[in-house]
């Protein structure tokens, strides 16, 4: 079967162009109401790459977007996140498509350019979450965001001068930090089905320590066991700090050195080859780790069982 053609859009003023709408009124940022966004059905079935940052919140738009391998669903009113440099794949669904509502934010990563934000972005993991977690809002939610959509219009339509650039950056740090809380909320919100992650993860740990893996494969790794649970590590891990307040890596590291107390406290192996069983290469390299989490060494965890 033939591989579908990747059609890549580089610059906002590209974009504009493709949709049939004017040119954006700034070169680096557009806002673009779903309703202007006319003939969806032509931009179905094909995979693209857009070279700019996308948020955008959408209603009665029967569509379905693969992002990586993973599915945001529309079919409820909610906020997307989509990092530059992404490949996604819209599916339209003409028997559902309503009144199109809603908006798109596009913003080119130019705009951040020799500002703080530049260097902060990478702390909003939602950008790269699995996506079939996309951002549930309430209406009250929902207000606040658009309010903050419209502050940035205004802001790009007046007339551009030396301190309009600083006050859009602002704008959208707000808008991110925003949908960090909602997001938070919404971890905590969904307990169960976050708590099931949970016993995923436990359970993948605890047959991952079990069996002959540590030995062949080393400890396992933040990616490794995001990918077995069907998460991106960022993902995995927010979703963690929220539950359980540590990350992935706390995690491994909680079920290693319970695996190591065990051996260290009913086995007569030395701390050599317990290191060896764990995954480690060198003993000093797990007594180290075994240290800073007990505050004691591998041999006086052991003395203190005499």
């Amino acid at each position: 079967m033939e591989e579908k053609q990747i059609n890549r859009i580089k610059t906002i003023s590209e974009f504009h162009q493709s949709r049939n709408l004017l040119a954006p009124e700034h070169p680096l940022i557009s806002i673009i109401d779903f309703g202007e966004l006319v003939h969806l059905s032509t931009i179905g079935d094909s995979k693209w790459i857009f070279d700019f940052y996308q948020i955008s919140l959408k209603r009665g738009i029967g569509l379905k977007m693969k992002y990586g391998q993973q599915e945001y669903d529309f079919d409820k009113g909610v906020m997307s996140f989509m990092a530059p440099n992404q490949i996604f794949k819209i599916e339209i669904d003409l028997n559902t498509i309503g009144e199109p509502s809603g908006w798109v934010l596009l913003i080119h990563p130019d705009l951040f350019w020799n500002t703080s934000l530049a260097k902060e972005l990478h702390r909003y993991g939602f950008f790269d979450y699995s996506v079939n977690e996309a951002l549930f809002l309430s209406q009250k939610e929902e207000t606040t965001m658009s309010g903050i959509i419209d502050n940035i219009r205004q802001e790009y339509q007046l007339n551009i001068d030396k301190f309009s650039k600083h006050i859009i950056v602002s704008h959208i740090e707000v808008l991110l930090n925003y949908s960090e809380r909602f997001y938070n909320r919404q971890f905590i919100t969904r307990e169960k089905s976050n708590y099931k992650v949970l016993e995923g993860l436990e359970k993948l740990l605890a047959d991952y320590f079990e069996g002959d893996q540590l030995v062949a494969k080393g400890l396992p790794t933040v990616p490794y066991i995001a990918d077995a649970l069907n998460l991106s590590p960022k993902y995995l891990t927010g979703l963690l700090k929220v539950l359980t307040g540590q990350s992935t890596q706390q995690h491994i590291h909680d079920k290693l050195i319970e695996k190591a107390k065990e051996r260290l406290s009913t086995t007569n192996l030395s701390v050599s080859e317990i290191a060896y069983e764990l995954g480690f290469e060198h003993s000093q390299s797990f007594s180290k780790l075994f240290k800073s989490k007990t505050s004691l060494s591998p041999i006086e965890f052991r003395q203190s069982f005499n």
